[in-house]
């Protein structure tokens, strides 16, 4: 098929004609197929069922410090969990406190503290006439959710090859005071799968920020993600380049388990700087006497190490890579010669971003749900949900099984290609 824009206005009616057929008996299967999300599918979940037999009755449940993990405290996490949580983030086990199961949940702290109570002695962000966040985009809607419950004004920053647009990163932060933020998802992007670049990552680090309070909300949330044994990004890490830059405390980092266990029942983690762990604490030690230990000691005691939880990551990646491969081939087979859009082919991570021609994204998810395709509303990838050019579509291939992700992605590519015509034709 030649390219769409390349067809007169008889070929289009005519392709709209055949696909049209299609779509109707589609339709009247009444099908309910879901990729609304990044969730774990039941394959992935049950690699790590023997997480639940770690713990028995009979367990010793003494961590190896001798604490007993039934009981009261230890604030910042038992021993074993920090070295194991401290090599998947690689920093220093003295730089890291374990949380429950969301990081997520970490990060809405991290902000709803510095709300209330500034960062390290700086004036609390509700007493500021304004507040702003830098957002990379296309993002990840949860980050958004968090900044926009709170007020505070969010700015798009484009998204290159080698992460956020760094000249406007660099614009705002080192010249607004109002700029206290900037969400990060730097490996393996939710939803686009970019890696940031050593460069992009050096210049975070040697940020001059106009807010003392400026931080770098550094979500690693794949951090070990990989698709590929032989095919893996690299990322340098940020808290070790911001101290040899001399902005020791510029990094609030986060990661959890959440997909490499199980989600609903991970461990988090957060890594900053001891000045920064300090100023938490403040508030931690107010707000919890400590975290799940049992579910800590289980972690441990499960991976052992960190090379038994690469070894879970590979066989999670069997699972991931298959599906992901469907997706891909589906978009270049179906959509690859017609000049109507792009995407990029991740690494690791668990999204796809597909970009349509502008104007057609919010209509092609909507034509996909009347066909009983359920996926991420167009424009979530962007705070307040508007893609201002309304093209960004995230793809989540995780969680169906393999037969429906193909007939997902027949639906998918239909509805492409009727949106695609119908704006032509208006066109022309």
């Amino acid at each position: 098929m030649a390219a769409y824009q390349n067809l007169t206005r008889d070929e289009l009616l005519q392709e709209q004609k055949e696909l049209t057929a299609k779509f109707d008996q589609i339709k009247s299967e009444n099908l309910y197929l879901d990729m609304s999300r990044g969730r774990p599918s039941a394959a992935q979940l049950d690699l790590v069922k023997g997480l639940m037999d770690v713990l028995t009755s009979n367990s010793d449940m003494k961590c190896e410090s001798g604490i007993d993990c039934r009981n009261y405290g230890v604030l910042e996490g038992i021993p074993e969990a920090k070295r194991l949580l401290s090599e998947m983030m690689e920093v220093p086990g003295d730089q890291i406190i374990i949380y429950g199961n969301s990081s997520l949940n970490v990060m809405f702290d991290t902000v709803a503290r510095s709300m209330t109570h500034g960062v390290m002695g700086s004036t609390p962000w509700c007493k500021l006439d304004k507040v702003k966040f830098l957002c990379p985009v296309p993002g990840y809607d949860r980050h958004f959710a968090i900044t926009e419950y709170f007020g505070i004004e969010m700015v798009n920053i484009p998204m290159t090859e080698d992460g956020p647009d760094m000249d406007l990163v660099e614009k705002y932060v080192n010249n607004d005071p109002a700029v206290k933020g900037i969400w990060c998802t730097p490996k393996y992007s939710n939803p686009q799968g970019v890696t940031y670049s050593d460069e992009t990552v050096r210049r975070f680090a040697h940020l001059t920020p106009a807010a003392a309070d400026f931080r770098i909300y550094w979500d690693n949330a794949y951090g070990i993600h990989h698709l590929y044994e032989d095919k893996q990004d690299y990322l340098l890490e940020i808290l070790a380049e911001c101290e040899k830059a001399g902005h020791p405390d510029m990094v609030y980092k986060f990661a959890s388990t959440s997909k490499i266990t199980f989600p609903g029942s991970g461990v988090a983690a957060m890594a900053a700087s001891p000045a920064n762990l300090a100023d938490v604490r403040k508030q931690m030690c107010i707000q919890t006497i400590g975290h799940d230990k049992l579910n800590q000691l289980r972690h441990a005691r499960f991976f052992k190490d960190m090379s038994g939880m690469v070894a879970m990551m590979k066989k999670h990646a069997d699972i991931l890579r298959p599906k992901f491969e469907i997706v891909l081939n589906a978009l270049e087979t179906e959509l690859g010669d017609l000049g109507i859009c792009s995407w990029i082919c991740p690494r690791g991570g668990y999204f796809i971003a597909f970009d349509s021609l502008p104007g057609c994204a919010k209509a092609i998810v909507a034509k996909a749900k009347e066909a009983g395709l359920i996926m991420t509303e167009a424009g979530a990838t962007y705070p307040y949900g508007k893609d201002p050019a309304d093209s960004n579509i995230r793809i989540a291939p995780s969680f169906p099984a393999e037969d429906e992700l193909r007939h997902a992605m027949e639906i998918f590519v239909l509805c492409v290609k009727l949106v695609t015509i119908e704006k032509l034709l208006a066109e022309k």
